[in-house]
């Protein structure tokens, strides 16, 4: 998988089954090889065991619903492997503060304001990060290695193995990774992303989580528990 020095950094049986092809590319190994420099010569975000921690949360056979995100949080103590989400304790970013105000306001119950959302994962929420790991204090910057053709290949495989997904874009960053969606057979809900600087544009009143739950009960999935 990938080798930071002294240790191997692994990914939940059910991806590697799946995901086979894509570890083998040469991308892959040249994006082995400088995440492993990264991790040897800066200090990176997350540590390397929640790299892959959405994957290990939600297993392939779990997967209703998928989140896209961007990049994980920069800052000290915040990234843990899902996207949007912090670490338990750590002060809530406002796109995920937004996102919580959302789900009250939807789903009409007052939400966990646990920051960590491991609870989604395990219900069958895969929350993927675009880019999987950045430079502390340095957003961006592990950007255009390979990571976003690792998780392109991470959607078209969920679009083309299964049916009745439920992938939420929040944002154009997001809405170009939906380019390898079937919507033919999956759900696609997008709307503006849920920062304070595009939040009273769209995404605010979009009701995503009653609309993801009434088409995985549609579907005989069961919902989500998002409060």
């Amino acid at each position: 998988m990938l080798e930071k020095p002294g240790k191997k950094v692994t990914i939940d049986k059910s991806w590697q089954v799946v995901l086979q092809g894509e570890f083998e590319k040469e991308y892959f190994r040249l994006l082995s090889k400088f995440v492993r420099e990264e991790y040897k010569n800066h200090k990176i975000f997350p540590v390397p065991k929640n790299m892959f921690r959405a994957f290990d949360l939600c297993p392939f056979d779990k997967v209703k619903v998928v989140i896209i995100g961007q990049d994980p949080y920069h800052g000290t103590g915040q990234a843990n492997g899902l996207c949007f989400a912090v670490n338990s304790g750590i002060k809530l970013p406002p796109s995920l503060q937004n996102i919580f105000k959302e789900i009250e306001n939807d789903v009409g119950t007052k939400p966990n304001l646990d920051g960590d959302l491991s609870r989604w994962a395990r219900h069958g929420v895969l929350l993927l990060n675009a880019t999987l790991t950045v430079r502390a204090g340095s957003p961006g910057s592990h950007q255009n290695k390979g990571w976003e053709e690792f998780t392109d290949s991470v959607i078209r495989v969920i679009s083309e193995k299964k049916k009745n997904i439920v992938f939420i874009l929040w944002g154009n960053y997001a809405r170009q990774k939906g380019a390898h969606i079937d919507r033919t057979k999956h759900l696609v809900l997008e709307s503006a992303h849920p920062s304070p600087f595009s939040a009273y544009s769209g995404f605010f009143g979009s009701k995503p989580f009653s609309k993801t739950n009434e088409y995985l009960k549609k579907w005989g999935k069961g919902g989500v528990e998002w409060e």
